[in-house]
């Protein structure tokens, strides 16, 4: 990769890393995130105000990044572009968030069709069995990873552990269950894709 001279030599070295990384050197991958995990997270913590969320955006941000990160240019700094998709994925979230929930400065004059937006209390029964079902095949995938990863993903999404709780659980450091809990998904999408089934 040709190394821009307006960068600065953090980004140049970012530029090291990301091509390292395209060619599956899983050290760059590591070293990428441990970059630049913080100031990600901190961004998103202001955005959703929420820590629980923010970690699983930060994760996801990074996800898309080294998805993609063959379509990285370098006529500006990784950093730049890592940042623009944490912030449009969080974006993305908030819109979905707020999608699910009624505005309540909402002025209507038909009550009927008020109340037509508000969610039930209770999902119906066809709602109830493809959720059901998805759960079903959810674990079923989970089923095929490698047991530490397994362990991993049931602590976190099935038993809603913290990130500081699994840690406590399996004696590991944050870092590694956030960096295992990454790569157990990016695992878990891959055999979704293969099965035909959207994540």
């Amino acid at each position: 990769m040709e190394i821009n001279p307006n960068l600065s030599e953090k980004a140049q070295y970012d530029l090291l890393l990301v091509d390292r990384a395209r060619s599956g050197d899983q050290r760059a991958f590591a070293d990428l995130m441990g970059r630049y995990r913080d100031a990600i997270y901190f961004m998103l913590l202001k955005m959703v105000n929420n820590a629980s969320d923010a970690e699983d955006l930060t994760i996801e941000a990074f996800g898309k990044a080294f998805k993609n990160i063959h379509q990285y240019a370098p006529n500006f700094a990784f950093s730049t572009w890592l940042f623009k998709i944490a912030t449009n994925n969080c974006i993305d979230f908030i819109r979905k968030r707020r999608a699910d929930h009624i505005s309540l400065d909402q002025n209507d004059e038909d009550p009927d069709r008020l109340s037509g937006n508000v969610p039930a209390g209770t999902p119906d029964p066809e709602e109830t069995m493809i959720r059901d079902q998805k759960a079903v095949l959810l674990r079923n995938v989970v089923t095929k990873l490698k047991p530490r990863y397994r362990k991993l993903v049931e602590l976190r999404y099935f038993n809603e552990y913290s990130y500081e709780e699994i840690a406590s659980e399996l004696n590991l450091p944050i870092g590694t269950v956030k960096a295992q809990l990454f790569r157990a998904r990016e695992l878990l999408y891959n055999i979704l894709k293969s099965t035909g089934t959207r994540p």
